[in-house]
């Protein structure tokens, strides 16, 4: 263990953990330039065999940048798509940050550390941070926006250099450390262990935007929400905000197990999608996309009431289609991204004749983050961390996200040597409750490693 791991761990102050000497390499989860080709003509790309856990050189901080002390990082898809260097290799992000020149060149290696969510202790801070200092304990927003954009100015998320951090660039969360800028940074909630604090960021932030912002779908009280995927990651946020916000949650998943985990996330409609009779090649067929989403509108209506105000979109081909016909005249389809195929068809008809829109999603700007943030902090979300593994077995993780088996967040513990550490404020999470805080713990298959 090195000198500043060691001060980090023991809680050292500020000035000691500046004075103890950075490391020259950490462990991390990385990727491979080398291997890019290694699954073509492969059906079953195990990520498995490309994500790989080794020791990266430690790289040097820009003016704005800090570097985190990673204590727990989680597992999102997008580390699911780097690791099947699909629909491209994400080194071809790395190339395109790197033209910009400057400290962006760092970022083109012939490796790339992975993952997007973090929460941790700065341990260095670049020459020009002015609000963070060292020893600070934050979560990691995973965007990096251009400030210097003009667009980035009215919403960060639409500069054209605006990123995700550890998927489009490099030094990401699935490490020791962690590289980013001091405008990614959010205080850790003091109730919080690492581990919990790690499992929020991306998808709590996304499905934010998508729900809540006034750039989304603007839900309001009394508006009936169908949830692509209740139990996954985003959708474990999205009953939470929908529930929080005077909303009425609909849940579709894949089992009863999940829709268990539905259930106890406040979900009190939650549709199995064995009733439709969904397959993920339904999208390809108008006939049965017609059949599955009347299936699908009659089972809204019976349960809820009434069709949809708004449709939770990520899952994509399989669904997009089915999400279009069943919301209701002049609702609103919101999608974040397209886990079954990228490539969407539906009827139009159903689109312009009832006049419904459809809204475009990505992640969060850094203000919609922290609104998500302070929720946390009251107590009126939880984190839907359901596993948790150590960085050793983080690709394992990642395998269980590919093939769909988790419920919820996995949270993956990096610096941290255990579960249950990092909370300041055990009288607020006493009154929260461990139940309260922890619904979907234990839910995913197979063990908890740790």
């Amino acid at each position: 263990m090195s000198q500043l791991a060691e001060a980090v761990l023991n809680g050292a102050s500020p000035d000691e953990i500046e004075k103890a000497p950075l490391p020259d390499e950490y462990l991390a989860l990385h990727l491979r330039a080398e291997d890019v080709t290694m699954f073509d003509g492969v059906a079953d790309k195990d990520v498995r065999k490309s994500l790989r856990l080794g020791q990266v050189p430690m790289p040097e901080l820009a003016p704005d940048e800090v570097l985190v002390a990673v204590m727990a990082s989680s597992i999102n898809y997008n580390t699911v798509w780097s690791a099947k260097f699909e629909p491209i290799p994400t080194f071809r992000f790395l190339e395109q940050n790197a033209r910009q020149g400057g400290w962006a060149e760092r970022h083109n290696r012939p490796y790339q550390v992975v993952g997007s969510d973090c929460a941790g202790v700065v341990v260095r801070v670049g020459a020009g941070v002015r609000r963070w200092k060292v020893g600070d304990q934050v979560v990691v927003h995973p965007v990096q926006a251009d400030e210097q954009e003009a667009a980035s100015q009215a919403d960060g998320m639409m500069g054209e250099e605006q990123r995700a951090w550890g998927f489009e660039t490099n030094f990401g969360a699935l490490a020791e450390y962690g590289v980013v800028r001091a405008s990614q940074l959010v205080p850790k909630p003091a109730h919080l262990t690492w581990e919990e604090a790690a499992s929020n960021p991306l998808c709590a932030g996304t499905a934010y935007r998508m729900l809540v912002s006034d750039r989304g779908a603007r839900m309001k009280q009394g508006d009936i929400v169908l949830i692509w995927g209740a139990s996954g990651g985003l959708g474990a946020y999205a009953i939470q905000f929908v529930k929080n916000g005077g909303g009425i949650p609909v849940g579709v998943v894949s089992s009863e197990e999940k829709a268990a985990a539905a259930r106890a996330l406040g979900c009190d409609i939650v549709i199995n999608r064995s009733e439709l009779g969904i397959t993920d090649d339904v999208g390809d067929d108008p006939e049965q996309v017609i059949k599955a989403g009347k299936r699908l509108g009659k089972l809204v209506i019976e349960r809820a009431g009434r069709a949809p105000d708004i449709v939770f979109e990520h899952t994509g081909r399989a669904t997009f289609g089915i999400s279009v016909f069943v919301v209701r005249r002049g609702g609103t389809v919101v999608t974040c991204g397209s886990s079954s195929g990228y490539q969407h068809t539906y009827d139009n008809r159903y689109l312009w004749m009832r006049l419904k829109k459809i809204i475009g999603s990505h992640a969060a700007n850094l203000q919609e983050q922290w609104e998500a943030h302070r929720l946390f902090e009251r107590g009126d979300i939880v984190p839907a961390m359901s596993a948790v593994y150590p960085l050793s077995e983080a690709a394992e993780a990642c395998r269980v996200v590919q093939t769909n088996r988790q419920v919820g967040k996995i949270a993956v513990l990096c610096m941290a040597p255990r579960t249950g550490l990092g909370v300041t404020d055990p009288e607020l999470r006493a009154r929260i409750g461990e139940e309260r805080l922890n619904p979907l713990r234990g839910r995913t298959e197979g063990p908890e490693r740790l």
